[in-house]
């Protein structure tokens, strides 16, 4: 099989390989993010790194 036939046989199954889903809750993501980078920043300054 080609490279071109395995993506299309591929596709036509629906095979999901864990990538990010379309429909998600987007602002859940967001929210979770932005407090991942708050908690990383709060740590950084408390452990004196810069």
């Amino acid at each position: 099989m080609t490279a071109h036939s395995v993506t299309a046989a591929t596709a036509a199954t629906g095979v999901r390989t864990g990538g990010p889903e379309d429909d998600g809750p987007r602002i859940a993501e967001h929210v979770m993010g932005w407090t991942l980078v708050v908690v990383v920043a709060m740590l950084v300054t408390q452990l004196g790194l810069l």
